[in-house]
């Protein structure tokens, strides 16, 4: 367990600014730093040093509660050349891929690295593909900020496009899971049967449901137990006697295509697994 003063909120790290409307602010906090909001400004000094929970005003007397964020308010709220693939969903394809620390995963598209982060938080070892130098830059700066520089050991990203081909990992003769967030995501299925060991699973996040359909005619054959789902996310509004659900809801976003690859055994047939 960390002591006490490893446990102290410090500069060059993230942190949540919780207002009285339950608003979320995320800060880096930096020597000589400040936050500014209609509400007046905090000095990240007035921060740094102090521990989780501590409870600062702003020079107009707003109050706001410091937090470290969550991997959740790190997604929504980080800075992003792509748009990012939503917490529902990110914790959908986690469960769906069944992915766990030590897999080797392949990824395409880095995006953000809103996924990459939540791979490599669950501890698997990452290796994404991604076309836009500047997209690559900012995914590997919004995961060494979150997750710290040690986890770069288990994330890679390359320049190079998976229409095109997949190389398998360095370390490993194949990939245990593949996870898709592009436009075409069928173009890519060939060559995922190349570097996927038997077994091992494959999702397709697609904005559409033709994008899912299309993904679906490639997955037969060595593919099984393919399916489509989407996630829908409704709050609740509780306070007292008044429970009623939330006039808003984060409904669709994307279609989840999962299926689980048989190996490139010639016995194969898609006959036998439809």
């Amino acid at each position: 367990m960390p002591d006490a003063e490893e446990r102290l909120l410090r500069m060059g790290e993230r942190v949540i600014l919780l207002d009285s409307k339950r608003r979320r602010y995320l800060v880096t906090l930096r020597d000589g730093g400040e936050f500014h909001s209609h509400a007046g400004f905090v000095t990240h000094a007035d921060i740094g040093g102090r521990p989780e929970g501590t409870v600062v005003r702003s020079t107009k007397g707003a109050v706001y509660t410091v937090l470290r964020p969550t991997l959740e308010d790190v997604v929504v709220g980080m800075p992003r050349g792509a748009q990012v693939i939503y917490p529902k969903d990110l914790a959908t394809i986690g469960m769906l891929a069944d992915v766990a620390p030590g897999h080797r995963v392949f990824e395409s598209g880095v995006g953000s690295g809103a996924l990459s982060m939540t791979l490599l938080r669950w501890g698997a070892h990452v290796t994404g593909y991604e076309l836009r130098e500047d997209f690559a830059r900012r995914a590997a700066t919004n995961v060494r900020e979150f997750l710290g520089a040690g986890v770069l050991d288990r994330y890679t990203i390359e320049l190079r496009d998976s229409y095109e081909a997949i190389e398998p990992p360095a370390d490993a003769p194949a990939y245990d899971r593949v996870v898709l967030d592009l436009p075409e995501p069928w173009r890519v299925v060939p060559h995922a049967e190349g570097v996927l060991a038997p077994g091992g699973i494959l999702v397709a996040y697609t904005p559409s449901i033709t994008q899912a359909a299309q993904a679906r005619d490639v997955l037969r054959g060595r593919w099984i137990d393919a399916r489509t789902i989407e996630v829908l996310h409704r709050g609740w509004h509780i306070e007292g006697q008044a429970v009623r659900p939330d006039h808003r809801m984060v409904a669709h976003t994307a279609f989840l295509t999962v299926a689980r690859f048989l190996g490139r055994s010639p016995d194969v047939t898609s006959a036998t697994h439809r």
